[in-house]
C-alpha cells in the first residue's frame, strides 16, 4: 500500500516573502510539508518524505539512494549535513511570529557511522534549544531504523525582520 503523502506529487518553488511574512512559523512548515505551499528546490537533493512539525521541532525520513555517493563508496557528508541544516532550520522556523525570519550563521557537523545504501530510510529530527529576539540555536540527530546515531549537528540562527517591498532600490 503506498502512503498517500509519498505518492503526492511535489511541487518545488519559494514562496513569496509576503506569504512568508504573514505566516506564523508552524503553520508555514506545516503548509510545506502537506504540500500547499512549494517545496524549496534543495529538497529535490534529499527527497525527504513523512515529514512532521510540532512547535520548536522538526522531523523527516528519507531514503538515501546511489546518487548520494561519494568517490570512496557512501553516502556524500554534504547529504547528511543538509539534511541536518534543514531540520535545525525548519524547527527554528516554527517559532517564528508573522514578519520574522532567520537564517544560518554556523553550524558544526559530527559524523558518527556511514551512510551507505544499506541503511535504508534514515529519520533526521531537529530540536530548538533556545529561541530569541536576535538569535536561536538548535541540535539536530539522525538516526537508522534501529536507533542507532548517524550524525549530529548544531547551529547559531540570527533572527530578523523581514524586509518587505522596495524602498528606493
Amino acid at each position: 500500500m503506498i502512503d498517500e503523502t509519498a505518492a503526492r506529487k511535489v511541487e518545488y518553488g519559494v514562496t513569496t516573502k509576503d506569504v512568508l511574512a504573514s505566516m506564523v512559523g508552524i503553520d508555514f512548515v506545516r503548509a510545506m510539508f502537506d504540500g500547499a505551499l512549494p517545496t524549496p528546490p534543495i529538497m529535490q537533493t534529499i527527497e525527504p518524505f513523512d515529514c512532521s512539525a510540532e512547535p520548536g521541532s522538526a522531523v523527516m525520513h528519507t531514503t538515501p539512494g546511489f546518487r548520494h555517493y561519494n568517490p570512496i563508496g557512501a553516502v556524500h557528508g554534504g547529504y547528511a549535513a543538509t539534511l541536518l541544516d534543514a531540520a535545525m532550520g525548519l524547527a527554528i522556523h516554527t517559532m517564528c511570529q508573522p514578519g520574522t525570519g532567520y537564517t544560518t550563521l554556523e553550524f558544526k557537523v559530527s559524523f558518527m557511522r556511514p551512510i551507505t545504501l544499506e541503511t535504508g530510510t534514515i529519520r533526521t529530527e531537529g530540536r530548538i534549544l533556545s529561541f530569541g529576539r536576535r538569535a536561536a540555536t538548535a541540535e539536530a540527530r539522525i538516526t537508522d531504523a534501529q536507533g542507532r546515531l548517524l550524525a549530529h549537528a548544531t547551529t547559531t540562527c540570527l533572527v530578523f525582520e523581514i524586509a518587505m517591498g522596495n524602498k528606493g532600490t
